[in-house]
């Protein structure tokens, strides 16, 4: 092998990757490439046989390895150093003027503003992509992962070393550690091309952009994720440590969040941070960002985007609003697991028009009819919608609605798309309005409305499919009995089959007849087998739950349960009897008492029995620690499921609700928490995040 080292083949090799990678940012950064497509594809040929000649050339930094590593099994998870935070959302004018003055007040309160001034903000588009962690030591790109929970993400490195925007090498001096946070995302025209590609070769199109750059990053094999053209923004950091020439060592300590570094950063705005992270080579969105002052500034950068929008190269859902100052950041803070010194503000719902072909009818678990609208399919909030909710029938009524309408269908996220209206100046002539069913349509049982109510239910009860089905589903489920393995393509199978007509007879299932059903081999029944033997003595309250008696969810059905003790005493229990137990008011008190009025409802109950299902009573918390407050949980938490937090609150004696309320002593509030910690706010409603609960708790 030849010696290349200091040779005129090194200096070409080191010449040729210098002019690519300049390439690469005015390209994939600037979107003002200077040279064509054939000569640039000329200086890689050129690169690449230079490498081929002298393998000893050959760096993990040279464009040229960029086509991707061999395939993986799975992906490994990374813990981030600085958690990957997640943003309030505003959706209105009112939402931007409330975060606005709150931050003016916090900062005139502490003197980083005077009498007359207007907070400062770094205004940045909301990208619709993948958000990703970088990690660079010494300038070198060592590992990349996935937002994942915020707190530990999937390690994507191998993909992303594929992708051209995105340097493996700092410019200039680096930092000893910078994890750089940003965006990977896919232009549109790139988009329209690699689904054409797709359908060419009979592979699977991708919905939109985002999905195609998602799906693009989590290949297991690298070298597909380098065919995909894929883009990268950078809009932040994480951990930064040792900056080059540094004596104090102000980074030898990992910050807690983004802005605790603030007074060792070496900038001290968010927008002249970026400007570094420009300068060591990293794409920043400089185009577009913006900087504004106070509210109105704000709402003028939003109409401006708003308008800008349909020309941009990529999709976006929103703008960003970052307070500038970094000091202003570390004192503002964080409110639960998102940052007070800045706000995500959506654009409205995508809206699209379509024919109404028909509106069918779908029954619930608890026989609950809702009439659901069939499309024309249309594309509308990045995926082809076929279908959409139309509530109830006074809905219908109220929209005038009718099978054969122009409507509107409105989608915003991963939310239920619904119709909105009729289009009414295109109403055909043999529109015809919707008339609610008499008949279940699953099993022909009497539809019924009672006056004080919006919903329809069908009578039919267990004896309805559609209803034992989604039932014995709830039954199933880890909150109820919590049978693992007993999912709803199952439960479907042995419901069609006439093996399983109610709960009772899960308990009687044997391995060997349920093996051959679709997914179903010896193993899966065995173990599935298993898991319906160890529910053989549930918690009261569980089996109480999993009845699907309406009104009564997971908190109501343990009040219940260790109140009366016994699943007897419950049966027998009249109206006044269950309205003394606390906060069972007369609706859920009747509810229940009509359920265990029907005679088929008692037999399920001693067809458990005979199966050896027998409930165990509910244990009354011994620890009062939390007696007399109640909690509502929120997003996900760092290292506790929610289930495990409510259990735990419970057994502190606390009292555990699904919505916020006045009473409300507590917000347990985790990642991408939504409208309940908005609300919680509103009413003063302490807020708390995993580690204050622990306190709360006496748990370390």
């Amino acid at each position: 092998m030849s010696k290349a080292g200091g040779t005129p083949a090194a200096e070409t090799a080191a010449r040729l990757r210098a002019e690519i990678e300049q390439h690469n940012v005015r390209y994939y950064v600037y979107d003002d490439p200077s040279i064509s497509d054939a000569e640039y594809d000329r200086l890689m040929r050129e690169l690449q046989d230079l490498e081929a000649a002298h393998p000893e050339l050959v760096t993990p930094e040279s464009p040229t390895q960029r086509v991707g590593a061999a395939p993986v099994s799975a992906f490994g998870s990374v813990r981030h150093a600085v958690p990957m935070l997640s943003l309030g959302n505003a959706f209105d004018e009112e939402d931007v003027v409330a975060f606005d003055r709150r931050v003016t007040d916090t900062l005139r309160g502490a003197g980083l503003l005077g009498p007359a001034q207007q907070a400062e903000y770094f205004c940045e588009l909301k990208l619709d992509g993948l958000a990703i962690s970088l990690r660079y030591e010494d300038g070198r790109l060592v590992q990349a992962a996935t937002r994942g929970d915020g707190q530990t993400g999937e390690d994507v490195t191998s993909n992303i070393r594929t992708i051209k925007a995105i340097p493996l090498q700092l410019s200039g001096p680096a930092p000893k550690v910078l994890e750089v946070r940003g965006e990977v995302l896919m232009n549109r025209a790139d988009f329209e091309k690699l689904n054409a590609a797709q359908a060419k070769r009979d592979e699977k199109v991708f919905v939109n952009p985002r999905n195609a750059a998602a799906g693009s990053l989590r290949q297991l094999d690298p070298r597909i994720t380098a065919k995909r053209p894929l883009r990268f923004f950078a809009y932040g950091w994480g951990e930064v440590q040792g900056l080059p020439g540094s004596q104090s060592g102000l980074f030898d300590e990992a910050p807690a969040g983004a802005a605790e570094a603030a007074a060792t950063l070496p900038e001290k705005s968010h927008g002249a941070m970026l400007d570094w992270l420009a300068a060591l080579g990293l794409p920043v969105n400089v185009k577009h960002n913006h900087r504004a002052t106070g509210a109105e500034g704000l709402m003028a950068f939003y109409a401006k985007v708003g308008a800008l929008r349909p020309e941009l190269p990529y999709d976006i859902d929103g703008v960003v609003y970052k307070v500038d100052s970094l000091p202003a950041q570390k004192l503002l803070g964080f409110v639960a697991r998102a940052p007070r010194f800045a706000l995500a503000h959506k654009f409205p719902a995508e809206e699209a028009t379509t024919t109404l072909l028909d509106i069918e009818v779908q029954v619930g678990r608890t026989g609950a009819i809702t009439p659901v609208a069939r499309l024309k399919p249309v594309f509308v909030g990045g995926v082809t919608v076929t279908n959409a909710t139309l509530h109830n029938e006074d809905e219908i009524r109220r929209k005038d609605v009718r099978i054969g309408d122009t409507v509107i269908v409105r989608r915003a996220g991963d939310v239920i798309p619904e119709v909105v209206g009729a289009v009414l100046e295109k109403r055909p002539a043999d529109a015809r309005e919707f008339v609610m069913p008499k008949a279940c349509p699953v099993c022909g049982s009497a539809i019924e409305r009672l006056e004080d109510e919006t919903i329809a239910r069908c009578t039919g009860g267990l004896f309805c499919a559609a209803q034992r089905k989604q039932t014995l589903w709830h039954a199933a489920s880890r909150k109820a009995l919590d049978i693992e393995g007993l999912g709803e393509k199952l439960v479907e199978q042995l419901v069609d089959s006439g093996r399983v007509k109610s709960l009772a007879d899960l308990f009687s299932l044997r391995p060997l007849e349920l093996v051959g059903l679709d997914r179903m081999g010896q193993k899966s029944a065995d173990n599935l087998v298993a898991a319906i033997d160890k529910a053989r003595a549930p918690a009261l309250g569980r089996l109480l739950f999993a009845l699907g008696i309406r009104h009564v969810g997971e908190t109501t059905a343990r009040d219940v349960a260790r109140h009366f003790g016994s699943i007897e005493a419950i049966m027998d229990a009249d109206e006044d009897a269950l309205s003394s137990v606390p906060d069972v008011g007369p609706v859920v008190a009747g509810s229940i008492r009509r359920f265990f009025a029907e005679q088929h409802n008692r037999d399920v109950i001693d067809q458990l029995k005979a199966q050896g299902v027998h409930p165990v009573a509910e244990a009354v918390p011994q620890d009062t620690t939390l007696a007399g407050k109640t909690f509502v949980l929120t997003g996900t938490l760092p290292n506790w499921t929610r289930e495990e937090a409510s259990m735990r609150i419970q057994a502190a004696g606390g009292k555990v609700s699904g919505s916020v309320s006045k009473k409300t002593a507590y917000l347990v509030a985790g990642e991408d928490a939504g409208s309940k910690l908005t609300k919680a706010q509103e009413l003063g409603v302490t807020v708390l995040d995993e580690d204050a609960l622990k306190a709360l708790l006496g748990v370390s």
